[in-house]
């Protein structure tokens, strides 16, 4: 649901488990971890190159002259950008340690993560530097709305419906493709429960036959391995795949499954062999 990424280096410094990792100045100059207000206390080697990467890290970071830089927090999983604020040198590093997104209140001059009052945290899986390192994205997945408006995020005012003068400027999100594909055809059957609204179309009389649906899917499916067997161009191959992810979606949208649940599944299994996966299948079965 979203708009698309702007990911341009990736942060080289991996998740650690260091507990809550404050930087604080010793009075010399030098900057020093603590950990619960005390120095922490490294026990292998390990954690201590760990401390010294994030050290590392964040001396490469270009803080302006306030000592923040802008950080952004997008969904792992549709791409969506969910807000925008700002961090120190603390906030990047408890948002390494705690895995949640953490920023730094200009108002009020201190540490806040976000979810900490809603309980709708987002829980960041990565964390990317542009290639100035001057702005920040937190990658990771929302509990729950971002915004305090309740909306899924602060992004749901479109300048061009604005300017138009469109009703619903002040309530569309910022939607990339697929996702918009996915909001028209969930209110296509909205209109179906409602035959007051809308007009005839393709999809609701898809959402209304379940045979339809499947045996177009079927064909669809086929048409597309139609397409390597018979060694056809790529525009075809692409049209013929579009058919087969507008068919699908309409499927999920008849079984309430959201788009992002799928990609959810999809990215844990990133990390795993096919081949196991499958496995587990029928062990589970």
């Amino acid at each position: 649901m979203a708009v698309s990424s702007v990911q341009c280096t990736r942060a080289t410094v991996p998740f650690p488990s260091i507990g809550r990792v404050f930087l604080s100045n010793d009075g010399s100059g030098r900057e020093i971890i603590r950990k619960s207000n005390s120095l922490a206390v490294f026990g292998s080697n390990k954690k201590l190159d760990n401390d010294t990467k994030i050290v590392t890290l964040l001396d490469s970071i270009k803080w302006d002259e306030k000592g923040l830089a802008v950080a952004i927090a997008q969904n792992v999983d549709t791409g969506a950008i969910l807000m925008q604020g700002f961090v120190n040198r603390d906030a990047l590093a408890m948002t390494v340690s705690s895995q949640k997104a953490t920023f730094y209140s200009r108002s009020r001059s201190t540490l806040w993560t976000k979810g900490e009052t809603s309980k709708n945290f987002i829980n960041v899986q990565d964390i990317y530097l542009d290639c100035d390192r001057d702005s920040i994205i937190y990658l990771g997945k929302p509990d729950g709305p971002t915004c305090h408006t309740g909306s899924e995020t602060c992004y749901y005012t479109s300048v061009v419906d604005v300017l138009e003068d469109k009703q619903d400027a002040l309530n569309k999100l910022a939607l990339t493709t697929l996702y918009s594909l996915e909001s028209t055809i969930l209110q296509r059957k909205a209109e179906l429960e409602n035959p007051e609204m809308g007009k005839a179309s393709w999809t609701k009389r898809l959402l209304h036959d379940k045979s339809l649906l499947c045996s177009k899917i079927r064909e669809e499916a086929d048409e597309l391995c139609r397409t390597l067997e018979e060694d056809e161009d790529k525009t075809r191959t692409a049209s013929e795949m579009g058919d087969v992810l507008y068919h699908a979606m309409v499927l999920l949208a008849l079984k309430g499954v959201k788009l992002e649940d799928v990609l959810d599944v999809l990215r844990h299994r990133f990390s795993r062999s096919g081949i196991e996966e499958k496995r587990s299948r029928k062990q589970q079965s």
